[in-house]
């Protein structure tokens, strides 16, 4: 069974950096396109960007595009998330999600279509 862990998240200032990793256990992490959400105390889950199963695809959301970074290495099942430029609004609990399905192209994916969540990690951008 497939496990998602997160890790890299922590307290930042404005204008500051971290980088997210997700460490996945199991088989077949490069037949899965990745994702990774975000949810803000007292707001919804919500999309941060995605990346297909051997990297030629990557979207992010509006929000985050020309800040943040999402790459893999399969050969170390490890999906990343470079986030800089740092805003207080960026501060959330971030997860990475698997695809329910191997090889899917979804571009503006919905929750639903991941079916296996790491625990998240918290990020905190001070002002």
């Amino acid at each position: 069974q497939v496990q998602l862990t997160e890790s890299g998240g922590g307290l930042v200032q404005a204008g500051g950096s971290l980088r997210l990793i997700c460490a996945a256990s199991g088989r077949a992490f490069s037949e899965y396109t990745m994702g990774w959400f975000r949810q803000a105390p007292g707001k919804e889950r919500t999309f941060v960007g995605i990346i297909s199963w051997l990297g030629g695809t990557i979207w992010y959301a509006d929000s985050v595009k020309g800040r943040f970074t999402i790459s893999r290495d399969n050969d170390k099942n490890t999906l990343y998330l470079q986030m800089d430029s740092l805003k207080p609004e960026d501060t959330a609990v971030y997860s990475c999600a698997r695809h329910s399905r191997p090889r899917a192209v979804t571009i503006e994916p919905e929750e639903t279509e991941f079916d296996v969540w790491g625990q998240g990690t918290q990020v905190t951008v001070s002002s």
